[in-house]
């Protein structure tokens, strides 16, 4: 079937004469495989490409189909992801991969409506699977168009209202031209990315300009508009590093809290910063563990490493202690706690500040 022929709108005609002389060669703008762009896609969410295109090389030379990555052991995957953050996007990804494999036979969805069946497929990287590998005029809706959408037309909704996006995302489809879905999109995110940003926009240079009504109302630093997110919360971590020999014992992390199926170490949270060495005492006593007497007398102090999540910001103390055994069954049993030697925990999936205290010790 021919694709419709309806002009593009004026937004769309200037992005699209911007884009092949400004834009960025990244690899995923070279494929039309769904499972490629996909996955760029989920990468890049919450970070930035020039941290992201490692980890998409990376997957993709170690998973180069979806049936690769289905078939991974989750904690492989979680490994390969080590230093991205938001650890629950891997495990949403590896579950899709298994999804798209048991449900769709290794094909993905050619449709934005069957993409959003997808396990973890939102409203965004369906767009952009959709138009991006398979054509179809759907616009995609991310921080970048947000920000060009809202200076350019003079939107002030709350973009992190929920009920925002309805708005802009009609406007959005409403500028997406048939003939040339995936040139849109690439376009007015790249434009966002690289021109009008959130600070300092390049508006003197700006094809926009005269169409703009932030620019043309000295509004182009109040758009657009976005509720202040809540306070991070600051919590106190006491890690204990319990070392017998050349073995340090780690545990993997539970659900209904952060760095789900990581490994750290054995953990003491308090409402501050303070543990003492008594209390250290306490705590590896409670797990039937015996100092190492020689090691003990005296004792490193402990490193403090701070690390931001998006809505925590951790205070962490790491206490060495040296044993003078292996800790009994019974605590390796109740507490998930288990010995590893420096090379089996180099393989072990960790969140990023166990990684920064291995990297310093």
């Amino acid at each position: 079937m021919a694709k419709p022929t309806r002009q593009p709108s004026a937004l769309a005609a200037a992005l699209l004469a911007w884009y092949p002389r400004h834009h960025r060669d990244l690899p995923w703008r070279h494929t039309r495989d769904p499972y490629a762009i996909w996955l760029s896609e989920v990468i890049l969410q919450q970070t930035r490409v020039a941290q992201g295109l490692p980890y998409y090389e990376a997957f993709l030379a170690a998973y180069p189909t979806v049936q690769a990555l289905a078939a991974a052991p989750e904690q492989e995957v979680l490994r390969l992801w080590q230093g991205l953050g938001y650890y629950s996007r891997a495990r949403n990804m590896h579950h899709t991969a298994q999804q798209v494999v048991a449900e769709h036979g290794g094909r993905f969805p050619t449709t934005y409506a069957g993409l959003l069946r997808l396990r973890g497929v939102g409203p965004y990287t369906a767009a952009a699977i959709a138009s991006f590998a398979f054509d179809e005029a759907v616009a995609v809706l991310d921080g970048n168009v947000y920000r060009v959408l809202a200076r350019v037309f003079g939107l002030h909704s709350d973009i992190a209202a929920p009920a925002s996006r309805k708005e802009f995302q009609a406007l959005a489809d409403q500028h997406i031209p048939p003939a040339a879905p995936a040139d849109f999109n690439q376009a007015i995110m790249e434009f966002g990315a690289l021109q009008c940003t959130p600070a300092r926009p390049d508006c003197l240079f700006c094809p926009l300009q005269s169409a703009c009504w932030a620019f043309q109302h000295g509004q182009v630093a109040l758009l657009p508009v976005k509720s202040k997110a809540k306070a991070a919360r600051v919590r106190h971590l006491h890690y204990l590093v319990l070392r017998h020999g050349e073995a340090v014992y780690l545990k993997k992390r539970g659900e209904k809290d952060i760095w789900q199926g990581l490994y750290d170490f054995a953990l003491v949270e308090t409402t501050g910063l303070e543990l003492d060495a008594a209390e250290v005492l306490r705590h590896v006593e409670a797990l039937g563990g015996r100092l190492d007497t020689r090691r003990a007398a005296e004792p490193a102090p402990p490193l403090l490493l701070r690390h931001v999540l998006s809505h925590q910001k951790l205070e962490a103390r790491f206490h060495t202690v040296w044993l003078a055994g292996a800790l009994p069954p019974n605590a390796l049993r109740d507490t998930g706690l288990q010995a590893y030697s420096p090379a089996e925990i180099e393989n072990l999936p960790k969140p990023q500040l166990i990684a920064n205290y291995l990297g310093k010790n």
